[in-house]
């Protein structure tokens, strides 16, 4: 057979009770891999899985639980207790019940765990990650991808025990890294970049996530490949047309967060209702929303009603796959204006599968996903007014409005497919394997 079929393990964090693209595009991801053929396993990290399909980790155990990995970190008396306490705390029953708090935790308290998590089993979590080793031993898998690369320690033992191919995505760790305060920012990233050499391949969903990435954490271009991301298409369509009575719905699917831009869009909004040229146009607000989250929406709900817009605006927080498409499919634009330096952006993908023309600013990784589907507005960065112009524009234009969701569309179906990421990243596994087995 000239292709066989590969024995993938794919290594991906829990985020708890709150909705993680990472975790729903790895998901994804497996499930496309196993109807190619492929024996495909997603080993979950930490915390439960929050997913809006079926989960393609049910019935493996939860390695590097979050209860012990935050107990290791504190105390090196735990570090040493029995294992039947450590497989007591890694029950799934008790890490639900902990996603509550976990949804809380802000980067900038996470320093020194993130500096011990990348030093692999030089770290005080050394323990979880021979027991992932057992796991893995037993499974005997040709290639192992790991989801972000916050997860780079890990690799040096899994090549050593394993001798296969460690496979990394790259998933906007950058953002994250950043908001660790100094000197832990620092050393975190003079870690990840040390670590980053055990790594055979890394995998980027942008051209200008791999630009960024390779510089800092110092790998050479032959190193990084793009594979955009892709979703399962399955019930998305365009949305019908409104009939003429039905007022224009501007829409924002993602984190309800500052840096997703939720605050900006709800500013640009605010602005678009008191120059009054778009009739009794809505604001729908989408997506995850945990407890930090919700002192941002506090605040943006008070700054409507001082407006006097509330009224117009809706909240519909942590959707059901079938009720995130309704949302989407009632959209006239979307826009999800982020502030830092977005990887990739699935949401913007989403949106286009239903037809719907989005507005982004034009930095990061938006200008290459605008100019791959044709399916959208760029406007400038952090610029609230130059924002609303452009939702502005499609909104009293709904004939061009409508030809760039159709393009959009068009676009996903044919190049963000799961499928398509699938092969391609099945082929990038066979290519990782070829080059390991040739020693170059």
């Amino acid at each position: 057979m000239e292709n066989p079929p590969l024995r993938i393990v794919q290594i991906t964090p829990g985020a708890g009770k709150m909705f993680c693209g990472a975790c729903l595009r790895d998901n994804a991801l497996v499930t496309a891999l196993r109807k190619l053929g492929h024996a495909a396993l997603m080993a979950p990290l930490y915390l439960p899985l929050t997913l809006d399909e079926e989960d393609q980790s049910a019935g493996l155990p939860i390695f590097f639980s979050g209860i012990n990995v935050y107990l290791e970190q504190q105390s090196a008396l735990f570090r040493n207790a029995p294992d039947w306490l450590h497989q007591a705390l890694a029950s799934p029953t008790l890490l639900k019940w902990a996603s509550g708090a976990a949804a809380k935790t802000r980067p900038a308290d996470l320093g020194q765990m993130t500096i011990s998590m990348l030093r692999g089993e030089d770290g005080n979590q050394a323990r979880e990650l021979e027991k992932l080793l057992d796991w893995l031993r037993a499974e005997k898998p040709d290639v192992v991808s790991l989801s972000n690369a916050l997860l780079v320690g890990m690799a040096r033992r899994i090549k050593a025990e394993l001798r296969v191919p460690v496979l990394c995505s790259l998933q906007g760790e950058d953002w994250f890294l950043d908001m660790l305060p100094s000197p832990d920012r620092e050393l975190a990233w003079q870690t990840a970049a040390e670590r980053a050499a055990d790594v055979d391949l890394f995998i980027s969903p942008s051209r200008y996530f791999a630009d960024l990435m390779q510089g800092r954490l110092k790998l050479a271009p032959q190193r990084v490949r793009v594979l955009s991301n892709g979703m399962n298409l399955d019930g998305y369509a365009a949305a019908t047309s409104k009939s003429n009575g039905q007022p224009p719905v501007l829409g924002y699917f993602a984190r309800m967060c500052r840096e997703k831009g939720l605050e900006t869009l709800v500013n640009a909004f605010i602005l678009l209702r008191k120059r009054g040229k778009v009739g009794n146009l809505k604001l729908r607000i989408g997506g995850s929303c945990g407890p930090a989250d919700q002192v941002v929406v506090d605040e943006l709900r008070a700054r409507l009603q001082t407006n006097g817009l509330l009224a117009d605006v809706e909240f519909c927080p942590n959707l059901s796959r079938a009720d995130k498409q309704s949302f989407l499919r009632s959209l006239s634009v979307f826009s999800v204006p982020a502030t830092y330096g977005e990887a990739f952006g699935l949401y913007v993908i989403e949106a286009l599968a239903c037809g719907v023309p989005v507005v982004q600013p034009r930095h990061a990784a938006f200008p290459e996903l605008i100019a791959a589907t044709g399916g959208g507005l760029l406007c400038a960065p952090n610029d609230e007014p130059a924002l609303a112009d452009a939702i502005e524009s499609l909104l009293l234009d709904p004939a061009r409005a409508r030809s760039l969701g159709e393009a959009g569309q068009k676009a996903v179906q044919e190049h963000f497919g799961i499928e398509t990421m699938a092969r391609q990243m099945a082929e990038l596994c066979r290519e990782a394997r070829r080059t390991a087995s040739s020693g170059s």
